[in-house]
């Protein structure tokens, strides 16, 4: 256990409290946007967690076979945590979520596939993964805060246009990874 793995496993218990947060706020103390709010952070805070797991493991040279796993796993289960909720609040369509979740599911049994067959190399992170993950992450808390920001900005409108963009670099990396792990760049010699 190290201060990087220990980051990735608090992300991971952050997931049912926020998860609790923005979907059951009928208890009498928190209202619908003060749970909205609560859940932004936590989300944030999680995504701000990843970057920064991340860069410790590797200034710190405490980077493991453990960590490469569980990093990823941990950031898959809060998007997909947040999407469903999303979709049961009615703040972005199922459609969305079936294809962002359905592509992690996709390209990480593809990952592994590749992993025993020796050709990782051909199915590692993208720049059009990353931009993907990106575009998620900044979709996503708008959707989840779900209101005005500084009395202009239109979340829900903002958020469910990252979103869909987002699943649009998301079928496109999708497409990118399988291209690259059936048909490799043929040696040029």
């Amino acid at each position: 256990m190290n201060i990087p793995n220990l980051l990735t496993w608090l992300r991971i218990a952050a997931i049912p409290l926020f998860v609790a947060v923005l979907y059951f706020p009928e208890w009498d103390w928190l209202s619908q946007d003060v749970a909205n709010v609560i859940a932004t952070v936590i989300f944030i805070a999680a995504a701000i967690t990843d970057w920064f797991d991340g860069y410790l493991a590797r200034k710190w040279n405490q980077t493991s076979a453990f960590g490469a796993f569980l990093d990823p796993v941990a950031d898959k289960l809060m998007v997909a945590a947040a999407l469903i909720v999303l979709v049961e609040l009615g703040r972005t369509d199922a459609i969305v979520a079936l294809i962002i979740v359905g592509r992690e599911i996709t390209i990480s049994a593809l990952r592994e596939w590749m992993a025993q067959l020796g050709q990782s190399k051909n199915v590692a992170v993208s720049f059009i993964g990353k931009v993907k993950t990106v575009t998620q992450l900044v979709a996503i808390p708008f959707l989840i805060y779900d209101d005005r920001l500084f009395g202009v900005i239109d979340c829900r409108m903002v958020g469910r246009l990252f979103i869909w963009v987002a699943a649009i670099l998301t079928l496109w990396s999708m497409i990118y990874y399988l291209k690259a792990a059936f048909m490799p760049a043929r040696d040029s010699h």
